[in-house]
């Protein structure tokens, strides 16, 4: 196995001071599937105090010291090096009472989630695999270690973290993890908000994430209630060949693996199995559907505790996922000024993905890539869209005599009137509208 040499430097000085030192877990994992290494874990025999002096002189990070884990700068690189360890009990299923530490690396391999992450390397005993992990690597399985029921009782965050690398790893689950994982989901409400939505982000961004959002629903709906209303809700629609929930995990799928455009898909049809009505042909319409999938979004997202900026940029593109872009360069401007242009251009990107999860015959991707070509070459012009492209500014206002929130309020009316056409952008005229307008 082949490593930084950052990694063999530590390696080699925590074994030449007399302890045991085992590359473990994700790195081990990786290499056997051959993926990229981008984190390289260490474990060893060594307490906190002897790693901290075998170290001593390089800069530390002692954060984690409680858990056994001293972080470590050698040249540009952190390393993480964490002391043998086993578990207390759980009692809040999450976090154990206590840590007491070990000199066995079998103990601590035990104590770990998931057989292909229980896994060690080292050149001296070479690799260290006790719970079959490469067999489950080569079967692509999720298998827990030990008696899945207990690994999911002591932390449930193990649930999510098993639909995570099913998505990211395009694995399926063991059946019998899988049953426990059913049995103990109701304890997910146990994890803090923040590290179940950081697992969500990372399923969604998984390569293997239409599968997984079908095959998991009942558990991600511990998050996300409305999947399991999603689920075989016919759309009875002839501009639609899947139900609500395959057609989301389809459109999610369609994306690039971006956490806003990936969030924006799942929620973007949710609102549909509240607002279903047929016809008296029996065909099935979703009037309003947008409006309460934006609100569930907004919602969902803040209860998550994502960011601000996250569930601003979600709300707008649900909100408009299913707007009418007409093909005009006025137009065009409009929607650049309110979006801007990044968040546009993910707009057009969320139309294709739900466009390729509907029925052959409506089929919009050469509209869509006619607005974005229009879109590109508005840009490219230099067309005015934003303040920052009008060719007047606060300065020129206030030399005409205008202050405090009157100056925003007259750049906005300038920016409208050349982003609709009715006025050039040119400082001249600006001004003189101005002055035509208020009489200045």
């Amino acid at each position: 196995m082949n490593y930084p040499t950052e990694i063999a430097f530590a390696l080699q000085k925590i074994c030449g001071a007399g302890f045991e030192a085992y590359l473990i877990g994700g790195c081990v994992r990786d290499f056997w599937m051959g993926r990229e290494i981008s984190d390289y874990d260490i474990a060893t025999d060594a307490t906190p105090d002897e790693i901290k002096g075998i170290f001593e002189g390089f800069l530390q990070n002692k954060i984690g010291e409680r858990h056994g884990t001293i972080g470590v700068l050698v040249q540009t690189r952190w390393i993480e090096i964490t002391t043998f360890r086993r578990d207390g009990v759980y009692k809040d299923h999450r976090h154990p009472e206590q840590v007491s530490f070990s000199r066995s690396l079998d103990e601590d391999l035990a104590r770990r989630d998931f057989t292909i992450n229980a896994m060690a390397y080292s050149e001296r005993d070479g690799w260290i695999d006790p719970f079959d992990g490469k067999k489950d690597i080569k079967g692509r399985v999720i298998r827990a270690v030990g008696n899945p029921s207990i690994r999911f009782r002591e932390d449930a965050l193990r649930i999510l973290r098993a639909v995570r690398f099913a998505s990211q790893l395009d694995f399926t689950v063991e059946e019998e993890t899988l049953a426990a994982m059913k049995d103990n989901r109701s304890l997910l409400e146990k994890i803090s908000a923040e590290r179940k939505s950081a697992e969500l982000v990372k399923t969604l961004e998984g390569q293997a994430i239409e599968r997984v959002l079908l095959e998991h629903a009942e558990i991600l709906a511990e998050l996300l209630p409305e999947l399991l209303r999603m689920k075989n809700f016919d759309q009875n629609n002839p501009y639609h060949i899947y139900d609500v929930l395959t057609h989301t995990a389809k459109v999610v799928a369609n994306t690039p693996s971006d956490r806003v455009l990936r969030l924006a898909a799942l929620f973007h049809d949710m609102g549909k199995v509240y607002s279903y009505t047929e016809d008296e042909q029996g065909i099935g319409h979703f009037y309003g559907h947008g409006k309460i999938s934006e609100e569930i979004a907004v919602q969902t997202l803040r209860r998550l505790r994502f960011d601000t900026r996250t569930v601003k940029e979600v709300h707008l593109l649900v909100k408009y996922h299913d707007a009418q872009i007409e093909l005009s360069k006025k137009i065009i401007r409009r929607w650049l000024h309110r979006l801007g242009e990044e968040l546009f251009f993910k707009l057009l990107t969320l139309k294709r993905a739900d466009n390729m999860a509907k029925s052959p015959r409506c089929n919009r991707q050469a509209e869509l890539d006619e607005i974005e070509h229009l879109a590109k070459k508005v840009i490219a012009e230099k067309e005015c869209f934003s303040l920052r492209d009008l060719a007047i500014g606060g300065h020129e206002l206030i030399a005409l005599g205008f202050e405090g929130k009157k100056v925003g309020e007259i750049l906005d009316e300038l920016l409208c009137l050349v982003i609709d056409g009715t006025l050039q952008n040119e400082q001249e005229q600006l001004i003189e509208k101005v002055r035509e307008h208020y009489g200045k």
